[in-house]
């Protein structure tokens, strides 16, 4: 149970039992029991506590209050009526208008994911906006045609990016690693490669699904984040699973963390080269400059 230093006092409690090892501060002049894990929805549940006229909970630390892939914060962000603005470390008032949406999870008031895009569109990078948005579409929470409406209709700040960032989000996105690999591709000019393309039989069964791939092309970029090196079994099935791809006539290009945090520039002429042998047409004589703003190159020393 959350607790202020006064409610405390009230229950019989001293100041210094709060500062024990027996309870642990949330935020300032805000306690909760040692034994408490300090989750998402904790945060969410302290902020709410000490806010005033709170009208939404945007997003805290990403997943915890079901927002998929917003990037980690440092600080809880709440939405307030305009004046009542909390000052508290660790918490980021945001003054809401009248008109933002909120609904209700576990309980908590949260603005919508359709609002939280939008308030976020001024926190956020274009890439971070994307991955933000393929994730709300991956987990259900709403669809890209609803983000590109509620984007066309903003006039807020931020609306250029969040309009251009709803248009960029895509159905079928497994991770936020792969909706940056695919915002890589297309900030650099490139062809957009098809997001959750599947290979079927003649019956119609599934044989094999690509995340992003070049279909007409038989090319499959792939973004590769597991850790089985020494797993053999997992390499088998890795091994049965490229040799049936040179049995269709598919080209893989494996992409790695490193490939697009450190040397995206690299991944870039790999994928250009491989567009070009596989026959594409209509490619950019030079790249895009765009991406560089987003995926900064960080050779070795």
């Amino acid at each position: 149970m959350l607790s202020t230093r006064a409610e405390a006092r009230a229950a019989g409690l001293r100041i210094a039992e709060l500062r024990g090892p027996r309870f642990q501060k949330v935020f300032y002049d805000l306690y909760v029991a040692a034994s408490v894990q300090v989750t998402a929805v904790v945060r969410a549940r302290a902020a709410l506590k000490i806010s005033p006229k709170v009208l939404g909970e945007p997003f805290h630390r990403g997943r915890g209050l079901g927002r998929g892939g917003v990037p980690d914060q440092s600080r809880t962000h709440v939405s307030v009526a305009e004046g009542n603005r909390s000052e508290r470390r660790g918490i980021q008032a945001h003054t809401a208008s009248p008109a933002t949406a909120v609904t209700t999870f576990r309980g908590l008031p949260i603005t919508t994911p359709e609002q939280t895009f939008l308030d976020l569109s001024t926190l956020l990078s274009l890439v971070e906006l994307v991955v933000l948005g393929d994730s709300l579409v991956r987990l259900h929470r709403t669809t890209p045609e609803n983000l590109v409406a509620v984007a066309d209709a903003f006039g807020g700040g931020g609306a250029r990016t969040a309009r251009r960032a709803a248009r960029l989000v895509r159905s079928g996105v497994d991770s936020p690693m792969e909706s940056r690999l695919r915002m890589l591709i297309v900030l650099a000019g490139l062809p957009e490669p098809r997001v959750n393309f599947i290979v079927r039989d003649v019956d119609g069964e599934v044989l094999m699904r690509f995340d992003l791939s070049y279909p007409e092309l038989k090319l499959l970029v792939e973004y590769d984040g597991r850790q089985h090196a020494t797993d053999s079994a997992q390499w088998g099935r890795d091994i049965a699973r490229r040799e049936q791809l040179d049995d269709w006539g598919w080209r893989l290009m494996v992409v790695r963390s490193a490939d697009i945090y450190a040397r995206p520039d690299l991944t870039l002429e790999r994928v250009l080269q491989l567009l070009r042998e596989r026959g594409a047409r209509h490619l950019p004589g030079k790249l895009r400059a765009e991406w560089q703003q987003h995926f900064p190159v960080r050779s070795a020393a």
